[in-house]
Formats: structure tokens, sequence, C-alpha cells
């Protein structure tokens, strides 16, 4: 297991499109999952201990944000013949285990992991109503163990700015986890 950071984000760069299967059966396009005050794209897996730490505060998150016009996805794009507990079935059974209130899609030739520029999971990407990205932060301050109890919800604070007035806060800090589970070349 890798731990990465994620990059500085890139404000202003466009939310790349995608079509990709869900948990619940439905296809789901970067449209569909939008809302009108803008979008989080969320690269999570199963078996990765620093989404493991969070997955209650997702589903906080995701609802709350919910609440402020922010769709919310999830995406596991981690190459399931090396990590069985990643692949489609379990990915169902996390789902409804954690009653997970944003699509959960399984992008299996991991093409639009590389168009958006994950490293790691978690990895988050905060756009606006443009679909501009303004936040390439971390949740909160949990790394492999949760936060404390009353730590600053940076996603929720990010996102709730970007609802508000369409722009990011200008510092964030990185977020960090398990690197994504790349498929070997020509697989």
């Amino acid at each position: 297991m890798v731990l990465l950071h994620t990059p500085v984000c890139d404000f202003g760069l466009p939310a790349p499109d995608f079509d990709l299967p869900g948990v619940d059966g439905r296809r789901w396009t970067r449209d569909a999952v939008r809302g009108p005050a803008g979008l989080l794209v969320m690269f999570i897996c199963n078996h990765c201990p620093y989404v493991q730490a969070v997955r209650e505060r997702l589903v906080r998150e995701a609802r709350d944000l919910a609440a402020l016009g922010i769709g919310v996805v999830a995406i596991s794009a981690n190459d399931p013949a090396d990590y069985p507990e990643d692949d489609f079935a379990h990915m169902q059974a996390v789902a409804r285990e954690f009653g997970y209130p944003f699509p959960y899609l399984f992008d299996e030739s991991q093409q639009v992991a590389r168009a958006y520029g994950a490293v790691c999971t978690p990895d988050f990407f905060g756009y606006n109503r443009a679909l501009e990205l303004q936040y390439r932060g971390r949740l909160d301050a949990s790394g492999r163990q949760p936060a404390p109890a009353g730590a600053v919800r940076e996603l929720y604070e990010a996102m709730k700015l970007v609802a508000g007035t369409g722009r990011g806060p200008a510092a964030q800090l990185p977020g960090m986890g398990c690197s994504i589970k790349w498929k070997a070349q020509g697989n």
C-alpha cells in the first residue's frame, strides 16, 4: 500500500464526462449526477483503510451537500484482479451496508480516473455549477483513523463556499490515501 497526496487544485479545469455502471443497475453520466450548484466526484474503493475510516462521514457530507444543490458521485477504479474486495459485487454490498446516498460507479477501464487525474483513494474533485474545478483537498483531518469529533469539515465548508460563490477556497490541504491500483499495462 503506497501513501500518496493529491496535487494542488488546478482551478477552472473542466470536469471530464463519463458514462459508467452503478451498483444500482443504472448507467450514470456526469450530467446525470451534477447538481444545480455543482458536483463532487470522489474516487474511493472498498479495501483502502483511508476510505474505511471515513465512510460514515462520506455519507453525512453527501447528504448535507445535496441540500446545498451539490451532486455527489463516487467512482472506484481499482483493479479487482489484484484487490478482489474492490470488485463490483463487493461494491454493491458496501453501498448497501453504509447506505450510500450517492451513485457508486465502477470504472473498470480506469479511463475516467485517468481523465480526472485521480491518484489515490479517497481523492476529491469539487466543481462549481459551470463544472470548473474549485476544490482538490481533503475531507478533513482523517487519515487511517477518523479525525476527532468536532474536526473542521474542510470538504463540506469548501463545497458550501463553491455552492454560494462559484469559487473554492484559495488555501486547500491536500488529501491523502492509498494509491489507485492500476492495471498492468496491456490489460
